[in-house]
């Protein structure tokens, strides 16, 4: 464990040392980055005291928080640990599925996640997604519609207890960025934002460079992954084809972070999953300060 760390720390030092100089430098800054999908995807299964542990030891200072029933008991302790350790909870996932929510009437675990909500003071952005039940044998109006509606009701739950909403590109017609930014221009006075996962990509890869300035106005976080047209869904950064074109294009246009990088494998410990991708964001930043020469 403590080779481990001293690893992840040398990964990290070496990242401030690239951009250290400059802070225009076209990279990826270490402060900028934020650990996510790593609450509901560790197989040690860490407790909130030992994941704070875990981040503050590995450099991190914010992470995002993505969740399961379990986790509904001991989010407060957590995000009032998280403060008293100096490590902001950027965001929390949710998750709509036809068969459990409804207009009006979220899932009991989605009521609860509110309720929680309520009573913390840090306040993160809500990633939220929907499953594609929502939008099958609909046409594209019917689901545009659809999805207005839905994001009407929860913004209204959001603004209650203080929270602002970024929409998040998981499959189906919801994860089409086209049909995000068509929602986001029909409800301008929502101030709507994006996270961009690169996870979820796969099916846009050819038509990326027109994508990214479509969305780009609107982008809050982007969460990055190791990309093959192949798959698979989770890869480290760096194994793949397309990540350091896509993360060079991002940056040539102007986004500079903030970042994620993933855990997002349940069979695995999350400290070692994010060793591996924090890796990659080294060998990223190394081709762009040699292209930057």
């Amino acid at each position: 464990m403590i080779i481990k760390i001293l690893k992840i720390k040398l990964v990290l030092v070496l990242l401030a040392l690239n951009f250290a100089c400059s802070k225009s430098t076209k990279q990826i800054h270490i402060e900028d980055i934020s650990p996510w999908c790593i609450v509901s995807f560790d197989s040690l299964e860490r407790q909130p005291k030992e994941r704070i542990a875990m981040l503050k030891a590995m450099g991190f200072s914010k992470y995002g928080y993505n969740w399961k029933e379990n986790h509904l008991s001991y989010i407060e302790e957590e995000f009032a640990l998280a403060k008293a350790n100096d490590l902001e909870i950027v965001s929390i996932f949710l998750w709509l599925n036809a068969k459990r929510d409804s207009i009006g009437k979220l899932s009991a675990l989605n009521e609860q996640l509110f309720n929680k909500l309520k009573l913390i003071d840090n306040k993160p952005e809500i990633w939220l997604s929907f499953s594609d039940n929502y939008f099958e044998n609909l046409s594209q109006e019917e689901a545009l519609n659809r999805a207005i509606s839905y994001i009407k009701f929860v913004k209204e739950k959001a603004d209650k207890v203080g929270y602002d909403i970024a929409l998040y590109n998981h499959h189906g017609w919801f994860g089409n960025p086209d049909n995000q930014v068509d929602i986001i221009k029909k409800l301008p006075e929502y101030d709507l934002k994006m996270v961009y996962n690169f996870h979820h990509a796969h099916d846009y890869l050819d038509d990326y460079p027109r994508i990214l300035k479509k969305i780009k106005p609107y982008l809050t976080y982007v969460n990055l992954n190791g990309l093959r047209k192949d798959g698979p869904k989770i890869l480290t950064i760096g194994e793949g084809d397309y990540e350091y074109d896509m993360i060079k294009t991002l940056l040539d246009e102007g986004y500079y972070g903030p970042w994620g990088i993933l855990g997002h494998i349940k069979t695995e410990d999350v400290e070692v999953v994010l060793q591996r991708n924090m890796a990659g964001v080294e060998q990223i930043n190394e081709r762009l300060l040699d292209e930057n020469k």
